[in-house]
């Protein structure tokens, strides 16, 4: 997939020249048409839901997953920044037994997103107690649970976990997560859900992509295709 454009080298869109994942964006296709567009209603109130019901504080101390976001000449965008400031809020106040910083390398540099968080938590100030654990290999949210979920004792006795990002994408990391066994709790990097077109066109993406996994999802289930159910699994 090398040659595809950059934007289009993580996330949904990396695996497109792959069979069985066209073929689950054809199944919602269907689903979709059949179900006179619910299908999708349904997927962008369940975005809509977590992204607006989520705290942005755990009750107790969690593992703390932290996800990645594509860098800007380098270092951190705004999101991202969100992200690890609220991780580093909750590391200070003892809500962090250790944080996972995910993300590998995503704008043609050298540097992980991974290796860029920990280095703009560093600059801000870190507790020394808490941990920091790079996962630098993943370029989308699932790889970025696999490979979390290895570095965590692989599939038996994972610890509890808190799931940091921006709130449009906590409904699918909230999923995938909960399909690859964790027992995952949703932390939201903005103090509220922001408005406005930005805001609503990722929620409206975020609904697409978890409608699309979902479905193909169980349409593998339903077909007996297992390697589409391994990958979520």
């Amino acid at each position: 997939m090398t040659g595809l454009p950059k934007t289009m080298r993580r996330g949904p869109w990396r695996y497109l020249g792959d069979g069985d994942i066209l073929q689950a964006a054809a199944v919602t296709l269907l689903a979709l048409i059949a179900s006179l567009g619910v299908l999708y209603i349904a997927h962008f109130v369940r975005v809509w839901r977590v992204a607006r019901g989520s705290a942005t504080r755990l009750p107790v101390p969690h593992t703390l997953l932290v996800f990645g976001r594509r860098l800007v000449d380098g270092q951190p965008e705004a999101d991202f920044i969100g992200r690890l400031t609220r991780a580093r809020a909750n590391a200070f106040d003892g809500l962090a037994r250790q944080v996972l910083l995910l993300g590998g390398q995503s704008d043609g540099g050298t540097l992980s997103e991974a290796e860029a968080g920990r280095q703009w938590l560093e600059a801000a100030g870190w507790p020394a107690a808490v941990p920091l654990v790079l996962e630098q290999a993943s370029v989308d949210s699932l790889e970025n649970l696999r490979h979390a979920r290895d570095l965590l004792g692989g599939e038996g006795h994972l610890p509890s976990v808190g799931l940091v990002t921006s709130r449009y994408h906590l409904a699918r990391c909230l999923y995938l997560a909960r399909r690859l066994a964790f027992d995952a709790t949703p932390i939201a990097a903005e103090p509220d859900l922001e408005p406005g077109y930005r805001y609503v066109r990722r929620m409206a993406l975020e609904a697409g992509y978890l409608m699309w996994i979902d479905t193909g999802w169980r349409w593998a289930r339903l077909t007996g295709n297992q390697r589409v159910v391994a990958r979520l699994s």
